[in-house]
């Protein structure tokens, strides 16, 4: 995205230097990722970093809003609501696609946003590896706040572990070992020796929770949670002693409620030039935009994508009996902002990473995640068989220059 800086490093890659840069990332914990990772990073330039902040503080300043929690108290599907709900999210992932305003300028447009965790550990892991296997300005820099990789990695661990052993936190998900992402699951374990523990294997005595560990049973005080509930509805194959709304003494490292309160569910409660128009569909009273062809219909209740209309005709909108459980969204446009050596226009997604210790006012801007795409969206099936697209990270020109 800063042409001079692109254009030396399209000419100096080499696949010798990628197959050098993966093999060092899947040697690192003796796993191939599962994920494709992309041939570069992205270079971001001042003027994008300071919209792409901007925009995070909007959003921010909505969170923070004392109305934001009853706003959001409809998020939590009956059933889905946990005990012990903390005062704030502890993760901020907010996704953006970098877009063309009208003067032709990149500007970031919020696609998503999640009161959840990413890929933290392992994005640190990635950026470093990327410094050392390519020629990235030396002060351009993936990480905020005045963080390094060593203090990044201790907010990490003080939000993850608050104080309690390694060996009574754990990562809590469906079939871990299964998962695409256990990469960074790998990376947590790295870190911080806090074990990956599938949420069928834990086991309850009263409101206490425990987990096998060579032999022995080790109680659980702290869950760092990956779980999402879509996804372990499904899996009416497993057979739980423990379920995520039970009443037990744990804490959370990412209470399950922040996952549907900071979603698509809170999108309409945001009003800023980076935010497309986003309303409920309740909220329309059957007075439909006519251009519907400009709007995506999603599902509340639904992720991954799961359900999501990209081509709204009227009788999608007319038909829907819950329309407070729909949102309809201004279509965005994806700029071609990062150019690969043979010439094609890449589209760029950029997540902002933030963590939320106890105590601290507000979200502490951390890091970032990219994904590239040469297809018609972003995902696996859109970019089969293509190059230079998967995942990534973004290093920032620094203000002084």
């Amino acid at each position: 995205m800063i042409p001079s800086i692109r254009k030396q490093f399209n000419q100096q890659f080499t696949d010798q230097k990628y197959k050098a840069f993966l093999e060092e990332l899947f040697t690192r914990f003796g796993h191939e990722i599962e994920f494709r990772i992309a041939e570069t990073p992205v270079f971001i330039p001042k003027d994008l970093k300071k919209r792409l902040f901007e925009a995070c503080d909007h959003i921010i300043d909505v969170i923070l809003q004392p109305d934001f929690m009853v706003n959001t108290e409809r998020a939590i599907p009956e059933g889905k609501n946990v005990p012990f709900e903390d005062k704030h999210a502890q993760f901020l992932a907010i996704d953006f696609a970098i877009c063309e305003d009208a003067n032709g300028r990149l500007t970031p447009q919020l696609i998503e946003m999640q009161g959840f965790p990413s890929l933290f550990a392992f994005q640190d892991v990635i950026s470093e590896t990327f410094r050392r296997h390519y020629a990235c300005p030396p002060d351009f820099d993936y990480l905020f706040s005045g963080l390094t990789s060593e203090k990044y990695r201790k907010l990490l661990g003080q939000v993850i572990l608050n104080g309690h052993k390694p060996e009574n936190v754990i990562l809590m998900d469906i079939e871990p070992q299964l998962q695409k992402t256990k990469v960074d699951f790998m990376a947590v374990k790295d870190f911080f020796a806090v074990p990956s523990v599938c949420i069928s294997k834990l086991k309850k005595n009263g409101r206490k929770l425990y987990y096998e560990a060579n032999g022995h049973d080790i109680e659980v005080k702290r869950i760092y949670n990956r779980v999402i509930f879509d996804e372990l509805d499904k899996r009416t194959d497993l057979n739980l002693q423990f379920h995520m709304n039970d009443d037990v003494d744990v804490e959370w490292a990412g209470h399950p409620n922040w996952f549907f309160r900071i979603s698509k569910f809170s999108m309409p409660l945001l009003h800023s030039p980076y935010v497309p128009e986003t309303k409920y569909l309740s909220d329309y009273k059957g007075n439909f935009p006519t251009d519907l062809e400009n709007y995506v219909l999603k599902p509340l209740f639904s992720f991954a994508g799961t359900g999501v209309i990209y081509d709204v005709k009227p009788e999608d909108v007319t038909t829907i009996q819950d329309p407070e459980n729909y949102i309809l969204q201004k279509k965005i446009y994806y700029a071609p902002a990062l150019k690969a050596p043979d010439g094609e226009g890449v589209k760029t997604e950029i997540r902002m990473l933030y963590l939320w210790p106890y105590g601290e006012p507000r979200p502490i801007a951390c890091t970032n995640l990219i994904r590239f795409s040469k297809g018609v969206m972003m995902g696996v099936k859109f970019n089969h068989n293509k190059t230079w697209v998967g995942g990534s990270t973004a290093f920032f020109e620094p203000e002084t220059n």
